[in-house]
């Protein structure tokens, strides 16, 4: 089990301090969702939407960048 999950409401990782999801949570979620990059996508789209709620200041780029763009 990991210790790389989201705080709440900074999103910052539990494991390591930075920004959720991290490199570390990255790497586990591809190899958790290693046959399925689209439930790997949908996961993620939800996490993002929960979290443009509570990062309300952090432009909506940046959010889709750190939640999505790196999945491609």
């Amino acid at each position: 089990m990991t210790t790389h999950h989201p705080i709440k409401p900074a999103w910052s990782c539990g494991g390591c301090a930075g920004e959720w999801p991290c490199q570390t949570r990255r790497r586990e979620l591809r190899a958790e969702y290693d046959r399925a990059p689209v439930s790997l996508a949908l996961y993620l789209a939800a996490q993002l939407v929960d979290a443009a709620q509570n990062l309300a200041h952090v432009p909506a780029g940046h959010l889709h960048h750190r939640f999505l763009g790196w999945t491609r």
